[in-house]
């Protein structure tokens, strides 16, 4: 890594932000990246054909658009020395929203699970609510909900990063025992 993780580190940023290549850039020779996207349409297989060009070599991806914490539980037995990056908290809320479940109410033991994993997780998501408010209740709702679950993993997030224009801004920084 080029620089210490502490335990967890959130990075939120706007669509094409730069987030997702910085997050990245945090992890010197690869990890285990849990995706939680996934190719409903050509042009979300060319973005993740894009993701997954840009990483290289290095990573063990885990696919996994909904259950994270048996997904970590997963990478904790198989790869529990590397460290994780998880892209993205806000398709995660969008595909728990689609499946009918309530992402705020899981994302206290989502978080949780992200302090206790045994190598430290880097997770990325979405801004949101910067700009004008959604005309429509479905994209309300996923506002409302993304930026409730953002407030409570970094409050627990020892490190919260924003990203705008590729360029990184410190929002919040606490000591941990490496």
């Amino acid at each position: 890594m080029i620089k210490s993780l502490p335990p967890l580190t959130l990075i939120l940023g706007g669509q094409r932000s730069g987030k997702s290549a910085y997050a990245e850039s945090l992890f010197g020779a690869g990890g285990v990246y849990l995706a939680t996207g996934h190719a409903t349409d050509t042009e979300m297989a060319e973005r993740i054909e894009t993701h997954i060009e840009r990483r290289g070599e290095g990573w063990v991806t885990i696919e996994e658009p909904l259950d994270l914490s048996a997904a970590l539980m997963r990478t904790a037995k198989l790869h529990g020395d590397k460290p994780v990056l998880l892209d993205s908290l806000g398709l995660w809320v969008a595909n728990m929203q689609h499946a009918g479940r309530a992402p705020v109410i899981e994302a206290e033991a989502l978080a949780e699970a992200f302090v206790r994993h045994p190598s430290p997780v880097v997770v990325v998501s979405d801004e949101v609510g910067l700009g004008v408010i959604p005309m429509n209740a479905v994209a309300r709702a996923f506002v409302d909900a993304l930026g409730l679950v953002n407030q409570i993993v970094a409050a627990r997030a020892h490190r919260v990063m924003l990203v705008s224009a590729g360029l990184p801004l410190m929002l919040k920084q606490e000591e941990h025992n490496s």
